[in-house]
């Protein structure tokens, strides 16, 4: 865990002396990419996916809730309903692949822009209602789990954020919460 400790240590330090979304990202993704570069840190109980849906494992809650740190693990076939963050985040793929279609919002409705990405081990993507945050996140492989590194500017399991309607694109409210707590 000595590799997370520098990286909270490292957060710790930029949410301190930084307000802008934009330099908090910038400064960040270096970091999260050190991070990702290596899985060693990782305990196994925060890389095994769930029976039926993805996991997401708290790692660390700052005291003032500036950024909470989570591992997602994603099992073969398992993906995230439509959903937004309210607040920025970075993710960082250190297992696998993660498929990704972005939406955007339209008269307070989610539609689906049509297009998807994939990111691989070792890339990083910010999200944020500035950079765009509504998508469907899925894992990209067929046979093995795949796990990202999540940083967010707020204790994410606990902000009240939405659900969209794959159809309708109308919201609903939700919490996530955590796996581990």
């Amino acid at each position: 865990m000595k590799r997370l400790d520098q990286f909270v240590s490292d957060m710790t330090s930029i949410v301190a002396e930084e307000r802008a979304e934009a330099k908090i990202l910038e400064r960040a993704t270096p970091l999260l990419r050190e991070l990702i570069a290596n899985d060693d840190w990782l305990e196994e109980k925060f890389t095994v996916p769930g029976p039926d849906t993805y996991r997401q494992y708290l790692l660390y809650r700052d005291p003032g809730e500036r950024f909470s740190v989570i591992s997602f693990v994603w099992g073969p076939g398992q993906k995230t309903p439509v959903h937004d963050h309210t607040v920025w985040g970075l993710v960082g793929v250190m297992r696998g692949a993660e498929r990704c279609e972005e939406y955007e919002m339209a008269g307070g409705r989610a539609k689906a822009l049509g297009h998807e990405h994939i990111l691989r081990a070792g890339q990083i993507e910010a999200v944020s209602p500035t950079v765009g945050d509504v998508h469907v996140v899925a894992n990209a492989l067929a046979d093995k789990p795949s796990i990202s590194i999540h940083v967010y500017g707020a204790d994410i399991g606990r902000v009240k954020r939405h659900w969209f309607d794959p159809v309708t694109g109308e919201a609903r409210d939700f919490v996530s919460g955590y796996s581990n707590a």
